[in-house]
């Protein structure tokens, strides 16, 4: 089932982290970035959060599960977006232990022969 944009959308506005926190859609889910860093994906209106030690800090006892077939397990946060202020500072904080995104190739210039 794929993520609808309202369920997207929802996770935003609960966060409040305004311009800093995106999405990008991806096979019918979502990424979900702060300052350019991927810290959790939307898949089947659910909330995944990237596993780092944040979540074992801030929130051990969230269950598990793939975002999609074939990946490994994640920290469901759904029940987290009763608590905002919880679910904020996990984000902000997994997103603190993210490595900066690498930068984009730039394509190479063919030389025009003439």
């Amino acid at each position: 089932m794929a993520t609808e944009l309202s369920f997207v959308e929802y996770v935003l506005e609960t966060v409040r982290l305004g311009s800093r926190m995106t999405y990008r859609k991806m096979f019918g889910e979502y990424a979900l970035y702060l300052d350019e860093k991927v810290v959790a994906f939307a898949c089947d209106n659910s909330l995944f959060i990237k596993p780092s030690q944040a979540v074992g800090r801030l929130a051990p006892d969230l269950p598990q599960g793939p975002p999609y077939p074939g990946t490994k397990d994640y920290p469901i946060a759904d029940e987290l977006l009763d608590d905002p202020d919880l679910l904020r500072r996990l984000i902000e904080e997994t997103a603190a232990l993210m490595p900066l995104p690498k930068p984009k190739k730039k394509p190479a210039r063919t030389a025009v022969a003439g």
